[in-house]
């Protein structure tokens, strides 16, 4: 491939299905993934992790800490600061009980991943290290989901702290995908006295990098990238500081981008609204180009 993006063998054959009528496309289930930033003496670097070679999705790509909501993020008694789940609401497009639950798998699939906390004991505070061992059991028992995010909170007399996220942008997995996703991206930085691990059994490897550089390794195809993950890397070389990210956020278009595909003069043409670079054409006979 001339870059790094990841483009499963079995797409064409699922198009066609599609294309034919005879592919039902699954549901997407609701995701987020934040783009957790630090300043350095050269701008921003975003934290990434390298999916383990063996993961039957994206396995070996590059990709930002996340994952899919937990029934129980949709708990009403969620302790909360910041936005109003009304204003989160507007501002997702979905309903108060969804957007609650979006915010509440960013902060949790964070913490989750890569041992960050967006939480503190108020509204004005957040917590520090989060590397103790009696961390470490309670982060355990929300991978295991013997524990819910509302209860962890609830434990250690936590709230939420919604306003150190900020709304980035939205990416559904196409319709052809046997694994499909409705994703809301998010930015953050990473809060002062906290550090990043890899906590994640899905990672073999963690990075902090520069937005501009991870794209530069993608161009040259050294690094693997789903659409997405790249799209979002070049929006983050326009700022030069973690602050200058998040005050952009607001002013975001959430428009969902999804995957197209149709036929056009005997070949299939797949493509991602509004990012021509990934416009894939896909002869009927079923090679790539």
């Amino acid at each position: 491939m001339a870059n790094g993006q990841w483009y499963p063998p079995e797409w064409p054959d699922r198009i066609r299905a599609l294309a034919a009528g005879t592919l039902t496309p699954v549901t997407p289930k609701r995701a987020a993934t934040v783009m957790l930033l630090k300043d350095t003496g050269s701008g921003p670097a975003v934290h990434m992790l390298r999916r383990r070679a063996s993961m039957a999705f994206a396995g070996g790509a590059y990709a930002y800490p996340g994952g899919g909501v937990d029934p129980r993020d949709d708990d009403h008694h969620v302790r909360w600061a910041g936005p109003t789940r009304a204003w989160w609401a507007d501002r997702l497009g979905v309903d108060e009980t969804a957007a609650q639950a979006i915010v509440c798998a960013a902060v949790r699939e964070t913490y989750e991943e890569a041992g960050v906390l967006l939480a503190g004991p108020a509204a004005d505070a957040v917590v520090g290290d989060t590397t103790g061992a009696d961390w470490e059991t309670d982060r355990a028992a929300l991978v295991a989901r013997d524990l819910s995010f509302a209860e962890f909170l609830d434990r250690r007399g936590l709230v939420l702290r919604s306003d150190l996220l900020g709304a980035w942008t939205r990416w559904i997995t196409p319709e052809f995908e046997a694994r499909r996703y409705d994703t809301w991206f998010f930015v953050a930085a990473l809060p002062e006295g906290q550090r990043t691990r890899n906590a994640s059994t899905e990672a073999d490897r963690t990075v902090w990098i520069a937005p501009r550089e991870a794209a530069a390794g993608y161009d040259k195809g050294e690094l693997l990238m789903m659409p997405p993950t790249i799209a979002t890397l070049r929006q983050l070389t326009a700022y030069g500081t973690a602050a200058g990210a998040l005050d952009a956020a607001p002013g975001r278009d959430l428009t969902p981008v999804l995957a197209t595909a149709r036929l056009v003069d005997g070949e299939l043409v797949l493509s991602w609204p509004g990012h021509d670079e990934f416009t894939k054409h896909i002869p009927t006979g079923g090679a790539t180009a």
